[in-house]
């Protein structure tokens, strides 16, 4: 029996109010059933689960709904095909079956939300040994298959193993790729890539998590495992006098488009601290490059290889789902602050951009980019037709910024209390027979857990407890 969980958030702000609550009915709108199972899909006209976005955005949504965020992990552990290849997408079709897709990797965030969801479902043992078998086949797959020329450093065959839909950056690459092996004729690909180093870093990682928890002995086996990735990623891909990685095309150039998956590997923890910093001083929080009016453009905005394209493009435009990735790429190297600062920036972009939730966003203007939810093309201004609208991954990740600004949310073994400054709120979450709960006047707040007052804290700060609310760290929010 899997806990209930539920939220309510209430703020003195309407605009901020309208949001979560738009934000929650639209996402309702993504839920369906594959054959008996209840997924949460994408959404924005994406009808698939991808296993770029629907692990993570599942298990977000585990605050409101168990069922769909930990099928969202199982269909993917179900369908993993005999050599250790998980598809890329889960796709329900019009007959009620399922059909796994293995023609790309489409991402990767996998492994930190489906290990989260051991604690949000109540530690089921037998789960964690699934994850855990999952995650040891995939790793050996990658290995056996993405490493074409002995090298050490682990390849994409294709746009879509990245997820960067025409991206100019892979040039005469293919979309998909359905062969272990990698295809004939380009010019780009196999491309030495920091995302596939990545995925192995993160299954590595978390397989040492899991040793840990249960205690198989194999604990230091996996964290060597996982460093070795992390070195050989630093040493292919790292640009020290640059302060970040660049992919290495199939000749070994390299490829000198400054992007912003080296955030992405700051999600999967394949970076150093060092590196981690050095990347967003000098380019994150750059004017220039990515800090922009609205910030992370998928390219940096002087690169030559920028381009402010509407339609589904990653060259260049702000996508919800770097906003969603952002959250975990920053928090786990301590930059909680900017958080709540690119919180604050992509609510305020929704809001002044009529509470439409889109995949993309103008990085000089903030303004969300309408395109067809059918074709994914921009409209023009006159159109008739209903722009794209209930974008999943942009959905999840204002409502995951609000929790991590004025909310509470379940990481691993603790409860995070987030009190955000300057507005007068409530907020409450349910996880089964816990009751979690803050009061705040916008200067200072109280937390509550099952009615009994456990803290009162001054605003900006976020407390971390154990399930029953014991103090273990606090941590600053807001700078």
């Amino acid at each position: 029996m899997l806990p209930a969980t539920k939220v309510s958030f209430s703020i003195d702000d309407p605009a901020l109010q309208r949001l979560y609550d738009t934000a929650c009915a639209k996402c309702l709108n993504n839920l369906r059933h594959f054959g008996p199972d209840l997924v949460l899909v994408e959404g924005g006209g994406y009808e698939k689960i991808w296993l770029e976005t629907q692990p993570m955005g599942g298990e977000m949504y585990a605050k409101r709904n168990m069922e769909a965020a930990l099928n969202n992990q199982l269909l993917f552990m179900r369908t993993q095909r005999a050599d250790g290849r998980i598809a890329g997408s889960i796709e329900c079709m019009k007959d009620g079956t399922v059909e796994p897709q293995c023609n790309k990797f489409q991402g990767f965030c996998f492994p930190w939300p489906a290990l989260n969801m051991y604690y949000w479902m109540g530690q089921d043992r037998a789960y964690l040994d699934q994850l855990a078998a999952c995650l040891e086949r995939f790793d050996h797959y990658l290995w056996r298959t993405r490493d074409s020329n002995g090298d050490g450093c682990l390849e994409s065959f294709c746009v879509y193993d990245t997820g960067e839909d025409n991206a100019l950056r892979y040039g005469d690459a293919p979309n998909y790729c359905t062969t272990d092996t990698p295809p004939e004729g380009s010019d780009v690909v196999p491309m030495a890539s920091m995302d596939i180093m990545s995925f192995s870093y993160a299954a590595r990682d978390t397989l040492c998590e899991i040793s840990r928890i249960r205690g198989d002995g194999r604990e230091n086996h996996w964290r060597k495992a996982a460093d070795d990735v992390a070195t050989a990623l630093k040493e292919h891909l790292w640009h020290e006098d640059k302060a970040a990685c660049f992919d290495k095309d199939r000749h070994g150039r390299v490829m000198p488009t400054l992007t912003h998956n080296s955030l992405r590997c700051m999600y999967w923890g394949s970076f150093s601290q060092a590196m981690a910093d050095a990347f967003v001083q000098r380019h994150l929080l750059n004017p220039e490059e990515f800090w922009t009016a609205l910030p992370l453009p998928s390219v940096a905005a002087n690169d030559p290889l920028f381009r402010n394209a509407p339609e589904n493009n990653w060259s260049g435009q702000c996508e919800g789902l770097t906003y969603q990735r952002a959250i975990l790429a920053l928090e786990r190297y301590g930059y909680e602050p900017l958080v709540t600062r690119l919180g604050h920036k992509l609510m305020q972009a929704v809001i002044d951009g009529g509470y439409v939730f889109t995949q993309q966003f103008d990085p000089f203007t903030g303004a969300p980019s309408c395109v067809s939810p059918v074709t994914k093309e921009p409209l023009p201004p006159d159109s008739d037709e209903p722009f794209q609208d209930a974008y999943g991954p942009t959905l999840l990740a204002v409502l995951e910024y609000m929790a991590h600004i004025w909310g509470v949310t379940l990481c691993r073994d603790q409860i995070w209390f987030s009190l955000g400054s300057g507005h007068r709120y409530t907020y409450e979450q349910q996880w089964g027979e816990y009751l979690y709960r803050i009061e705040s006047d916008g200067s200072e707040a109280r937390i509550f857990v099952n009615g009994i007052e456990k803290h009162r804290s001054p605003c900006g700060m976020r407390l971390i407890t154990d399930y029953n609310g014991e103090w273990i760290a606090t941590r600053k929010i807001e700078e």
